[in-house]
Order: C-alpha cells, then sequence, then structure tokens
C-alpha cells in the first residue's frame, strides 16, 4: 500500500470574474461540493487551477479562505510551482503555516528541457528552503506542458536525499506505460495519475488514487471509480471516454477553456467561462459546439 495520499484530490478550476479577479466565493462553493460529492480532498493553484497566472498574495489570500470557510487543511493540496524558487519556497512555508503539509512542485518551467541536475537542485532547494520536516511533497510530472523530466534516477534521488518528505508523483505523462512502471518502481511512493482514462489500471499496478481535471465535471464517477479500480463498471469507463473526447473536439482550444464550458453547461452558470490572461475565451462556435457536445452525450450525465 502507497503511503500518505489516497484517492481523488481533483486539480481546482479557478473561477475569476470577467475582468480575471479570483471569485473567492465561488471556489469556495466549488470546494465544498467536491468534498460533498466524494472527493477525499482537492488540488489548488496546479496547472488546470491557471496557477501560473495568479500571484503569491492571491495565492495565499485564498488558501486562507478556504480554511476559514471550513476546509481542513488536511483536506488541501497546495500547488507552489513558481517561476522562481523563492516564491515557491514562500508559498511552501504559508502552505504549513496553515497547517497544509500536502504540497505539489513543478521546478521552474522558463528554461526548456533542463538537465537532471539542475531539475534535482531545484526540488531540493525548495526542500531547504522551507525547512519544516512536516511538509510532504510530491514531484509534479508533466513534460508535454513543461518540459521538465523527472526520470527514475531524478525521483531515486530525491527520495533519498529527503526522506520522509518527497513522498511520491503526480504523473501527467498521459502515457499509461509511464504510469505503470512509476506504480512498480516506487511501490513505497504515492503515485497519483492525471490521466483519467488509466487511473484504475495505474491503481490496480499499485497506484493510490489520482490528481486530474475531469473531476471538477464528475467527480462521482472518478470517486467510483477510484474506490473499486479492480471492478469499473462499463458504462463509467465510456463515460469517461466521452467526456475527455470534449478536449479535443475544437482543434488549438486549451482544456482549461473546455473544462470550464462544460462545468458552464453543467451548472448553469455561465461566469464559469471567464479566464485569466493569457488564456482568453473560446470563439462562440466553439463554445456552442463544446456545450453540445457534452448534453449530446445524454442520460449518462446523470453518473457524473
Amino acid at each position: 500500500m502507497n503511503q500518505d495520499m489516497h484517492g481523488l484530490w481533483p486539480a481546482l478550476l479557478t473561477p475569476v470574474t470577467q475582468d480575471g479577479q479570483l471569485d473567492t466565493p465561488r471556489m469556495i462553493a466549488h470546494a465544498k461540493h467536491m468534498l460533498a460529492s466524494g472527493c477525499d480532498g482537492v488540488t489548488i493553484f496546479g496547472t488546470t487551477s491557471e496557477g501560473p497566472a495568479f500571484t503569491n498574495a492571491e495565492r495565499k489570500g485564498l488558501l486562507e479562505a478556504l480554511i476559514g470557510s471550513g476546509l481542513r487543511p488536511d483536506q488541501i493540496v497546495v500547488t507552489t510551482s513558481c517561476s522562481a524558487l523563492a516564491d515557491a519556497i514562500d508559498l511552501g512555508r504559508h502552505a504549513i503555516a496553515q497547517g497544509c503539509f500536502r504540497q505539489l512542485f513543478m521546478p521552474p518551467f522558463y528554461f526548456r528541457n533542463p538537465r537532471a541536475a539542475g531539475i534535482i537542485e531545484s526540488v531540493s532547494t525548495v526542500v531547504r528552503g522551507i525547512g519544516d520536516d512536516r511538509l510532504k511533497l510530491m514531484l509534479y510530472h508533466i513534460p508535454a506542458l513543461s518540459s521538465v523530466v523527472f526520470s527514475h534516477a531524478s525521483i531515486q534521488t530525491l527520495v533519498e536525499r529527503h526522506p520522509g518528505i518527497v513522498i511520491g508523483v503526480k504523473d501527467s505523462s498521459g502515457e499509461l506505460a509511464h504510469g505503470l512502471a512509476l506504480a512498480k518502481a516506487f511501490s513505497a511512493l504515492s503515485i497519483l495519475s492525471g490521466a483519467e482514462q488509466y487511473v484504475a489500471e495505474i491503481m490496480c499496478a499499485g497506484g493510490s488514487g489520482s490528481i486530474n481535471g475531469l473531476g471538477n465535471i464528475s467527480p462521482g464517477l472518478m470517486a467510483r471509480i477510484i474506490a473499486r479500480p479492480q471492478q469499473v463498471d462499463p458504462q463509467d469507463a465510456k463515460l469517461v471516454l466521452d467526456l475527455l473526447a470534449l478536449l479535443s473536439l475544437c482543434p488549438g482550444t486549451n482544456f482549461v477553456n473546455v473544462y470550464k464550458t462544460m462545468l458552464a453547461e453543467q451548472t448553469g452558470d455561465a461566469s464559469w467561462l471567464h479566464v485569466r490572461a493569457p488564456l482568453c475565451p473560446l470563439e462562440p462556435q466553439e463554445e456552442q459546439a463544446v456545450r453540445a457536445a457534452y448534453r449530446a452525450i445524454g442520460p449518462a450525465l446523470s453518473r457524473v
């Protein structure tokens, strides 16, 4: 059994106003809905959350508001990825001061394909800078977006260098073989898949759950799959694929926009369509195509 983190921790979409400001009340309501729908916790300010587009002050303020609204610190994974390591350390220290020890970190991504030694040192710099043995750090592997690769050798080095602190990997490679290999090679770590369609298979190989974007739309569906990965209902498996197909419906659209459009259609709340620059709203025809495709899934949507 993997250690520390298990289950479903959706990468929360971040609601913003029309002018791109944080919509804290809507975020609180969304987080509470996720927990009430069977999620084990929530993850804030990752890529699905548009995290790098928000300042440290905004991110700190939202974390404090979530906890102030009644969320427990142990129900929140705080993503501390920043362009500057000092900013990541600042966010990490603040999160720990609020009681949030579980954190997700992706090294700075503005230099393409950094060497393993630099990636390892980025993590170590953050761990040393936070300087708290209560830290539980997940390594964020999303090379298609960041070009930062956590190889098996790098993971092993970091686990040995920071025992009890580096606790796992959030694998957003999107590759089943990669997730299976991580689960096999690091059975003592928490391996959380970001690829919804592969969560069950990776869990059966030793993975411990998922941090994903689809959970925003279908928390009940994903929670069922994670609760019984060996016995996934064929209808549930098909529904996951049908929902994920919307992400590639319109060429050139960003997955954050598509998820927000799906949520706007599901909830009847058009405020979810807002994004922060450099993202921009979908073109009207793109938005309507996503909405129509979501509705076309039909009665199966009752299972989300």
